[in-house]
């Protein structure tokens, strides 16, 4: 299964669920349609997600995910780029190439409104769940190879700075973070959605 294939079983998965909004669902669908295909072919759709998740670890992206859910660990991050595959391939691709987009998603509004994370967990076990459903075993060991980008230097700064925030992802900021005010460019949000950098940022890493 090459990339192409995978985001068709996606699609197929989205088009099938009843609320293609919810990442959780859409995983579950794309597990059981993946478990139906051969087995060489199920292991080989867990190196395409994988290719996925190499090429949206960006940290434009990474910074994105902070403002959504309120501060982005490693696996918050993991998880976040999850449910963006579930989103599907146009989606994904827009997002990648330009992290300020997602502002403009119907889903990410609602979530702004609500207080909702956006997270895809399952979707990370597409391949693992549908190769056990399949054969009764895990995926081997080697079923996928991944290296992931290094980290733009250009984005090294505390994610935590909503004046930063507000200056690269002006349109992400507009609907997660309270208007800063032009006497404190560096102030932080006053209200409930206050982003949490304590109790997000790694010490070996500014900006997770």
């Amino acid at each position: 299964m090459n990339r192409q294939r995978f985001w068709q079983l996606i699609e197929a998965a989205r088009n099938q669920v009843l609320d293609p909004d919810d990442s959780e669902a859409v995983a579950r669908e794309a597990t059981t349609r993946l478990a139906s295909r051969p087995a060489e072919e199920i292991v080989a759709a867990q190196q395409a997600l994988w290719d996925l998740m190499a090429e949206s670890y960006k940290d434009p992206l990474w910074a994105a995910a902070y403002v959504i859910n309120g501060g982005c660990s490693d696996d918050g991050f993991d998880y976040f780029r999850g449910w963006l595959i579930t989103q599907g391939r146009e989606v994904f691709e827009k997002v990648v190439a330009d992290p300020d987009a997602l502002a403009g998603l119907p889903i990410v509004r609602v979530s702004a409104a609500d207080g909702v994370d956006l997270e895809g967990e399952r979707t990370l076990c597409i391949a693992w769940d549908a190769h056990v459903m399949a054969t009764g075993e895990q995926l081997p060991d080697d079923a996928f190879t991944l290296r992931y980008p290094e980290p733009d230097p250009a984005w090294a700064f505390d994610f935590g700075d909503a004046g930063e925030m507000a200056r690269r992802l002006p349109a992400l900021a507009a609907l997660y973070l309270e208007e800063v005010a032009p006497e404190h460019p560096g102030c932080r949000r006053q209200e409930a959605r206050v982003l949490r950098t304590a109790e997000w940022i790694r010490a070996d890493e500014p900006h997770s």
